[in-house]
């Protein structure tokens, strides 16, 4: 359907009553199943199971107001459950890409490259650019200092030490 045409019939279909809106969604029904030219998109999960819930509450002749509440209300939980589905597909991607990630090729957490990058006063931290320690005459690695002795901490006067 083309735009200008879905336009025009959706400003028809705003001055109308629920009650009539319904009415027109059992003709649109039927029109689709008699004279589709292609299928609709399918619904999710969540319209799937709103929509049976709406036509339940048709069947059992509730109010198009009573109707209209449920829905409302279903749809902002649809909503969130959509969220939270979506959220759930985003953990569970990053989960199977670090987990197919080749090891050795680590990437950095998402915004340590903008740290880096980020202009700002110089770090305190020593550079990779700074010099490494003069190899020793003998051409091994420098022997690791010692540790200064470990003294006793002096005991205040009147108290016995143990």
């Amino acid at each position: 359907m083309n735009p200008t045409l879905r336009d025009r019939i959706l400003r028809r279909l705003e001055a109308l009553s629920d009650e009539r809106g319904y009415q027109v969604l059992d003709y649109v029904e039927f029109l689709e199943s008699k004279y589709a030219e292609r299928q609709s998109p399918p619904a999710n999960v969540f319209q799937r199971f709103a929509e049976t819930v709406e036509d339940r509450l048709r069947a059992g002749r509730v109010s198009t107001a009573a109707i209209a509440e449920t829905m409302t209300l279903m749809n902002r939980a649809v909503g969130v459950l959509n969220g939270v589905a979506a959220a759930g597909k985003s953990v569970a991607s990053d989960i199977v890409g670090a987990a197919t990630r080749p090891p050795g090729s680590q990437s950095p957490p998402p915004g340590a490259a903008a740290t880096a990058a980020a202009p700002g006063p110089a770090t305190s931290a020593p550079s990779a650019s700074a010099s490494p320690a003069p190899p020793s005459s003998t051409g091994a690695s420098p022997a690791p200092t010692p540790a200064p002795p470990s003294t006793p901490t002096p005991q205040p006067s009147g108290e016995p030490s143990t």
